[in-house]
C-alpha cells in the first residue's frame, strides 16, 4: 500500500495534472488511497484465534539512514503531509461541529467514530508484512496525526485513537502467536474497540508503582486491581492492561508489565468514570477481579525497557493532543480579541492581552517542536527519554496555562460553554496527567 501511495503522490505532483484540470480527482484518489488502512466498530464477544503461523514476529524498522542525518528536519514526507491535511480536514469538517454535544453525552458518535477509522490510524503501528500501512517506525506520523485530530477536539481524538494504542504494543513489542491472533483484526475492515490501561484511580499516581499486581500461577497469570480513565471501556473488546508482576526485576517488588486481557474473560467489569475533561472519549474504571490469563498473556516478556518505551511514547501521544488543543485556543483568540471592542477599540490593542496571545503562541510553538524532536528519535531508535521527559513537562505546565489564559481572554465569555475555551481547558488539564492509554 505504501509504494501505491508513493506512486499516487507523485502523480498528483506532476504540472500536467493542473494544466488538465485534475487536480481535484487527484486529491480525491489521494485520500481513498489512504483511507482503506482504518475502520472501527467492534463488536463486544469477538474471539480471537490466530489466522497464520509465524517464526519470528514482525517489527517495524528504524528510519533509514538516509533519514537520519544528524539535521533535524520537520519537513514531512508526501505520505505524512497526506495523511496530515486529511486528519485537518476531517477535524475542521465532522469533529468540531460535533464537538459539544459529544462532551455532552460523555459519548463520541459511533457513526463518526467509524468515520475516524477510514483515516488509517490503527495500522500506522503494525508492520506492513502483517499487513499494515509502513515499513518503518512512524512515531512523527502519529504525532502529526493526533494534533490534527485534537484541533477538532481531544476526548473525539482520544476515543478514536485508543485501538491505535494496541495494535502499536501489539507491533512493537507483540511475540509471533501474539500477532498471529490479535493483528489480524487491526488491519480488517472490522477494527475491534481496544485500549490501553495504564491509569490507577489514586492522587499522585506513579506508573512505575503499580498497585494493579499480576500474580504467576502454574498456568499462567491471575490479574487484580482498578484501571482508571480508560477509553470507551464499558464496549471495549481488548485491553492491554499494566500491572506489578509479582517476584519479578529481582528487588521484591516486582516489575511493570503489560498483559493481554480480552473483555470476555471471567472477573473483568466496568465502571463509569466520567472526568472533568475528555467527556467525549467514554472514559470508565477497568475492575479486575481475579482474572485469569494464559502464560501467552503477558506482552514484552515484562522486560523492564519495554514498559518504560511505553510510557514515554504514551507522554509524546499526550503532548501531540496538547499542542493540537493549544493551536485550537489561539486560532480561536486572535480573532476574537481582534472583534472584541471595549472603550472604542479593538481589546487586542491593549498590550496585557497582546502578550498573552503572544504567550499562546510561543508556549504552543516550543510545545510542539520538543514534540516532534522526541517522535523523530523514537523513530531512529535513538535514545527519547530526555525529549519525552521535556514535552511531558511543558504539557503539564504550559498546556495548562494556555487553556486558562484561552478562558481569561475572553473573559465572561470563556466560562460558558457558548464558547469552546472552556472545554479545551479541561482537556488541557487531562493531558498533562494522564498516563498511557495512546501509544505513537
Amino acid at each position: 500500500m505504501a509504494y501505491g501511495i508513493r506512486a499516487l503522490t507523485r502523480l498528483a505532483g506532476l504540472d500536467v495534472v493542473d494544466r488538465l484540470g485534475l487536480r481535484e480527482p487527484a486529491n480525491r484518489a489521494l485520500k481513498r488511497a489512504s483511507a482503506t488502512s482504518f475502520r472501527t466498530a467492534g463488536r463486544v464477544g469477538r474471539t480471537f484465534a490466530a489466522t497464520q503461523k509465524r517464526a519470528d514476529p514482525g517489527r517495524l524498522k528504524p528510519e533509514t539512514a538516509s533519514k537520519s542525518a544528524a539535521l533535524f528536519d520537520l519537513t514531512p514526507t508526501d505520505e505524512q503531509q497526506m495523511l496530515q491535511d486529511a486528519a485537518r480536514e476531517f477535524a475542521a469538517a465532522e469533529i468540531r461541529p460535533v464537538a459539544e454535544q459529544a462532551d455532552h453525552d460523555d459519548k463520541t458518535p459511533d457513526a463518526l467514530l467509524a468515520s475516524a477509522a477510514e483515516l488509517g490510524l490503527a495500522t500506522l503501528g503494525v508492520p506492513e508484512e502483517l499487513g499494515g500501512a509502513v515499513e518503518e517506525r512512524s512515531a512523527v506520523t502519529s504525532v502529526l496525526i493526533a494534533e490534527a485530530l485534537s484541533h477538532g477536539d481531544m476526548g473525539i481524538a482520544v476515543a478514536a485513537l485508543a485501538p491505535a494504542a494496541v495494535s502499536t504494543a501489539l507491533g512493537l513489542w507483540g511475540d509471533a502467536d501474539q500477532q498471529a491472533t490479535y493483528l489480524p483484526a487491526f488491519v480488517g475492515e472490522d477494527v475491534p474497540v481496544a485500549a490501553l490501561a495504564i491509569q490507577e484511580p489514586r492522587p499522585l499516581f506513579d506508573p512505575f508503582a503499580l498497585r494493579t499486581t499480576a500474580r504467576r500461577t502454574a498456568d499462567g497469570f491471575v490479574l487484580n486491581g482498578v484501571k482508571s480513565l480508560v477509553p470507551r471501556a464499558a464496549e471495549a473488546e481488548l485491553f492491554v492492561v499494566a500491572a506489578q508482576l509479582e517476584g519479578a526485576g529481582g528487588n521484591g517488588n516486582g516489575t511493570p508489565a503489560f498483559f493481554i486481557v480480552e473483555s470476555k474473560t471471567a472477573g473483568i467489569s466496568t465502571e463509569a468514570d466520567p472526568a472533568m475533561g475528555l467527556r467525549a472519549a467514554s472514559t470508565a474504571k477497568l475492575v479486575l477481579e481475579d482474572v485469569k490469563l494464559p502464560a501467552g498473556a503477558l506482552l514484552g516478556g515484562a522486560k523492564p525497557e519495554v514498559y518504560r518505551e511505553a510510557i514515554a511514547l504514551g507522554r509524546i501521544a499526550w503532548s501531540a493532543l496538547a499542542a493540537g488543543t493549544s493551536k485550537a485556543v489561539l486560532d480561536y483568540v486572535i480573532p476574537y480579541v481582534n472583534e472584541r471592542v471595549a472603550f472604542g477599540e479593538p481589546i487586542s490593542h491593549r498590550q496585557a492581552v497582546a502578550f498573552a496571545v503572544s504567550n499562546i503562541a510561543i508556549e504552543t510553538e516550543g510545545l510542539r517542536l520538543v514534540t516532534y524532536r522526541a517522535a523523530s528519535r523514537a523513530d531512529r531508535a535513538a535514545s527519547f527519554a530526555r525529549e519525552a521527559a521535556l514535552a511531558r513537562r511543558l504539557t503539564a505546565d504550559k498546556g495548562m496555562q494556555i487553556g486558562s489564559q484561552g478562558v481569561q481572554l475572553l473573559g465572561g465569555h470563556g466560562y460558558v460553554k457558548d464558547h469552546p475555551v472552556e472545554r479545551w481547558y479541561r482537556d488541557l488539564r487531562a493531558a498533562g496527567i494522564v498516563e498511557g492509554t495512546l501509544l505513537v
